[in-house]
């Protein structure tokens, strides 16, 4: 799928820093595909795109596992071009993550539990590194 290209104001907005929070689920709502979408086309517009923070059901986007469909968008890969392209940090809330089942090898070890579930490019984080990514950015845009 090609990426959509919005446009996001005139050139005296040219060199805005982004973040964007992400809190919906990646196949059952249309908030993670339009996060994407709004990123890529940030990048397209000569905007920064610092970092994305996966909140709530919104962390479902960092499954290792999740296979879609063949005619469906693979979102986990797409983020982690995106973060590729564009430096990005893909931050996922520690705390949402562990309640449903994502994790890191380290907090697997940790927890006892075996195999990590989280995909490449993702990192576990906690609020903090939220406030922070918000506060050093010039937008925070939330997708829900």
């Amino acid at each position: 799928m090609a990426p959509c290209l919005i446009s996001l104001g005139s050139s005296m907005n040219d060199g805005l820093r982004y973040t964007l929070l992400v809190m919906g689920t990646p196949y059952s709502r249309q908030a993670s595909h339009s996060a994407l979408r709004f990123g890529e086309a940030l990048l397209a517009s000569n905007h920064r795109l610092e970092g994305v923070f996966f909140y709530h059901d919104g962390v479902y986007n960092a499954a290792r596992m999740m296979t879609p469909p063949q005619d469906e968008p693979r979102l986990a890969s797409r983020w982690q071009a995106l973060a590729d392209a564009s430096g990005a940090r893909l931050m996922v809330c520690v705390a949402s993550a562990l309640k449903r089942g994502l994790l890191d090898a380290r907090e697997a070890e940790r927890h006892g539990v075996q195999g990590d579930s989280l995909a490449p490019g993702f990192e576990l984080a906690g609020l903090g590194q939220l406030v922070h990514a918000t506060a050093i950015t010039d937008r925070t845009l939330t997708f829900a």
